[in-house]
């Protein structure tokens, strides 16, 4: 038995929630503590998150903080999200929240924070998730600062994008422009359906929503309180109206009454439930599922998986190499290609174990480079290195840290262009030296893979590769010239031989 805390530094609230975990009865939370500090229109309108939230935001996390200790709790993870993670200061936050707490805070990714969500979603109900998922599919991710879309299909992720709609975001600009609450929700349309129309000619052209999954502070808590319009989390668009008749009829007081939620959430309550409509306007949506999960659910799932105790679900890698194959092909990559690729990569991976040092994200990193390797040419073929670099950085792999992504996106800049470690570890802060060596581990794994079918005609029907001392032994089995091949095979032996003190070596036999 295990108890874990974890605290959600959030846009506009605080939240630490304690679960105890065990192999025998998975995970249960034990309790639950809440406090709004609305740190997110700070950094909005700002910039920077002022000193008078700081110090309301560091003394709430001091309970937080002495509320584990008291329960003598085992383990746990304070992350910050959007309003820190965009804050100026948000190094001075971070090191406020150490020396006045306690705590060791740490800041998640966009792509990072929607994992987590998604991995809560995926847990609370596995069953109804997994069932979903199978047709056309979204989950509609509402944040303080921004939403996030995910389609899915065939149980597999196809592609994930982020807008700049969240509910603090929004509700900051409809203050600033003073609309009267007669105009609120047609103002507040044509701020969203400027970006929903392009995410609608983009990504739903041949895509049709069915299901819609809302992961939401808001519209949950207020489905709670008009229960007939809610059953098991589940409800369509006519009870969508419904809650949107309520909001409109009647005065924030009335509402907040009927709702059980604060003035200040029924604003965000009207804005996200404006945004859920908007969303159902431009699809053919029949059913929604608010499985009320907070990132902290997401956090507590995701240690818990990690330490076993409880079994892995939904694959989740399998989503990240579906939604890679998305952005391959939207960027006119090969297919055949990328799988040849793939196949003589991962071999030369798994050949290389007892060499190389890595291990299952590693792995996970060089498919995804494989993939992706020739992106950027969409953009230009003279600077694929750079285009592909840049294509990969932004655009949004749910499941990979920042940190991964910037190695994937480095292994495929230099595949086409001189690696120098040093450059690369003085480019950016988010590379530490030990992610620059596994950069250039798959990056002599790649440019090797690569080598082998520089003619972009999957020559080799058969390659086995086995690793004989200081040799790594590719056996071919093609009766086709491979010139080309022996010639760029060797040429890039040298810089593996340089990381590995491994020599490959390629022997043909003819068919």
């Amino acid at each position: 038995m295990k108890t874990f805390a974890a605290i959600d530094i959030g846009s506009y609230e605080l939240e630490l929630k304690l679960f105890e975990m065990s192999v025998k009865n998975g995970i249960r939370q034990i309790d639950s503590v809440r406090h709004q500090v609305d740190l997110g229109t700070d950094t909005y309108v700002t910039g920077k998150i002022g000193n008078a939230k700081l110090d309301e935001m560091c003394r709430v996390l001091k309970e937080y903080k002495d509320i584990c200790d008291a329960m003598k709790v085992d383990d746990y993870a304070a992350y910050c999200t959007s309003a820190v993670r965009e804050a100026s200061n948000s190094a001075i936050i971070l090191d406020r929240i150490k020396l006045r707490s306690g705590l060791d805070a740490s800041i998640l990714s966009n792509s990072e924070q929607r994992f987590l969500h998604y991995k809560a979603v995926a847990y609370r109900d596995s069953s109804v998730f997994e069932d979903m998922v199978k047709e056309p599919t979204a989950i509609l991710d509402i944040g303080g600062s921004s939403i996030q879309i995910s389609l899915f299909e065939d149980g597999r992720l196809i592609t994930t994008q982020n807008m700049m709609l969240g509910v603090l975001r929004l509700a900051e600009r409809m203050a600033h422009l003073n609309a009267r609450s007669s105009q609120y929700e047609e103002v507040l349309s044509e701020i969203t359906d400027s970006q929903l129309t392009v995410f609608k000619k983009l990504y739903l052209k041949d895509f049709t929503i069915k299901n819609l999954i809302l992961v939401d502070d808001y519209i949950s808590k207020a489905y709670t309180r008009i229960p007939e319009e809610y059953t098991a989390g589940e409800l369509n668009t006519e009870a969508v109206d419904n809650l949107l008749r309520i909001l409109r009829k009647h005065t924030l007081s009335e509402v907040s009454k009927i709702l059980g939620l604060s003035e200040d959430d029924v604003t965000l309550c009207h804005i996200s439930t404006i945004l859920l409509k908007r969303i159902c306007d431009i699809s053919d949506i029949k059913k929604i599922w608010i499985p009320g999960v907070t990132l902290g659910d997401g956090m507590a799932y995701d240690y818990a998986e990690g330490r076993k105790f409880i079994p892995a679900g939904h694959d989740f890698e399998a989503d990240i190499i579906s939604s890679a194959r998305t952005l391959a092909k939207r960027y006119m990559g090969s297919k055949k290609r990328g799988e040849t690729l793939e196949n003589i990569a991962l071999g030369i991976y798994d050949a290389m174990k007892k060499i190389h040092g890595m291990g299952r994200r590693e792995r996970l990193m060089l498919r995804i480079t494989t993939i992706l390797h020739d992106c950027g040419k969409y953009i230009s073929m003279a600077n694929l290195g750079e285009c592909s670099y840049n294509i990969i950085m932004y655009s949004e792999i749910i499941g990979l840290s920042h940190m991964e992504r910037e190695i994937v996106a480095n292994v495929v800049k230099y595949n086409h262009l001189e690696y120098s470690y040093n450059e690369v570890l003085s480019s950016t802060l988010d590379l530490d030296r030990d992610s620059c060596l596994t950069i250039a581990k798959l990056i002599a794994i790649l440019r090797l893979a690569n080598g082998l079918d520089r003619s972009h005609k999957q020559k080799f029907k058969d390659v086995r590769i086995a690793l004989k001392d200081d040799e790594l032994v590719f056996t071919v089995n093609t009766s086709v010239d491979i010139t080309l091949e022996r010639g760029l095979f060797n040429n890039r032996a040298e810089f593996f031989d340089e990381v590995f003190s491994v020599h490959p070596v390629i022997r043909q036999k003819t068919m």
